[in-house]
């Protein structure tokens, strides 16, 4: 990658006064205040260090002016969701994405994390929503994408639950019946984790590859004795079950999962203003539902849009968000998410996955495929 693409952020070790617009006009200030002559010691140190960051942040930008030149506006991108309640599901209905990004977009909706995976292996997705499991199998596989933006942290709002009159009490009476999980899934990922944790062989339970639609079919006709799954579907299993153990509890056991955006590598090296612009809305989308949590009622635009698109009731939908946490721009780029708390759950995850030989071996390192530069760029408002 060019000089831009090493990941990093140029702001992390020393960031200036204004971290919103690092060039604003009280960080020009610091920069005119003195000359190197009349400073010494740690004085001239920093001044040169923000010289330096000044100098590297102008590059950056004007890297990104030229390479923007190379972004194919006459070309049509196709974007993965699934269903998944969050807050840019909004700006899909808006136009938001198209219109903050100049670009044609074609939505297209999954139902798992797989799905999404061979999507973009065969080239027929740029740009998609999976899990942190899917995207760990994918990588491990040697699909040629990246992680760039962490959709959500899944919390607690992933349930293992078992159907009433399933004869299922707690997480051992599993031993001998059918259990629904998208395979390849978080959910799939923390099922087998969960059934290690309690001791239980995973060939002394019947796992069902279902997707989430398949899931309350089959919950409704008997055919299932539990779930682990994520809402919608969630919501609509609960009213008839029991839940044995969230998400957020296996993660707290050290296996902590969440949802991200992947991009093809080729893709976006050649479409560094796309990028920049898309994960943009992204955050301005969550800031709308942090910013404002309240005036997200079961009658309010937003939550029906979100209905709107991917179905469901209304009313659910408030609840289901409080469950997840979504990351200010800040915090995507910071150690805990794409500053390297991300590729240290993905290299997790592939570990475990290759123990229970869902993949064919983990690799020796994750952070090549989780990208913080379109977060830092348009942190630093480069785009």
């Amino acid at each position: 990658m060019a000089a831009l693409g090493t990941g990093r952020c140029f702001f992390a070790a020393d960031p200036p006064e204004n971290p919103e617009n690092p060039l604003a006009p009280n960080a020009w200030r610091v920069f005119h205040a003195a000359s190197p002559a009349q400073l010494s010691g740690p004085a001239k140190a920093l001044f040169m260090k923000r010289i330096l960051l000044l100098a590297m942040v102008g590059l950056g930008v004007l890297a990104t002016g030229a390479a923007s030149h190379a972004d194919d506006s006459d070309k049509t991108v196709t974007v993965g969701f699934q269903l998944v309640y969050n807050p840019w599901k909004v700006a899909i209905t808006s136009g938001a994405f198209a219109g903050n990004t100049s670009r044609s977009i074609a939505w297209r909706q999954f139902d798992s994390g797989a799905q999404v995976i061979n999507a973009m292996a065969q080239g027929e997705t740029q740009i998609a929503m999976a899990g942190s499991s899917p995207i760990a199998a994918g990588i491990s596989r040697g699909l040629d994408i990246e992680l760039f933006w962490i959709v959500e942290d899944i919390a607690s709002a992933e349930a293992l639950v078992a159907r009433d009159g399933s004869g299922i009490a707690a997480p051992q009476d599993l031993v001998g019946k059918i259990v629904a999980a998208p395979f390849a899934s978080t959910t799939h990922f923390h099922l087998l984790f969960a059934l290690e944790q309690f001791a239980i062989d995973p060939r002394d339970v019947t796992i069902r590859d279902l997707q989430p639609p398949e899931i309350i079919e089959a919950w409704r006709a008997g055919e299932i004795d539990a779930a682990f799954i994520w809402d919608p579907a969630l919501g609509q299993i609960k009213k008839t079950g029991r839940v044995l153990i969230t998400s957020g509890v296996l993660s707290g056991w050290g296996k902590a999962t969440f949802d991200g955006m992947v991009v093809d590598r080729a893709f976006a090296a050649e479409n560094p203003r796309f990028m920049c612009r898309f994960v943009k809305t992204l955050a301005e989308a969550d800031a709308a539902y942090r910013d404002n949590r309240a005036a997200w009622t079961p009658d309010s635009a937003p939550v029906k849009a979100i209905v709107g698109l991917i179905g469901g009731d209304a009313a659910d939908v408030p609840g289901v968000l409080a469950l997840y946490d979504f990351p200010t721009l800040a915090e995507q780029v910071s150690e805990r998410w794409l500053g390297g708390g991300a590729a240290r759950a993905l290299k997790f995850t592939s570990e475990f996955l290759a123990e229970q030989q869902k993949i064919p071996s983990a690799l020796p390192d994750y952070a090549t495929r989780v990208n913080p530069r379109w977060a830092e760029m348009a942190l630093a408002g480069g785009c």
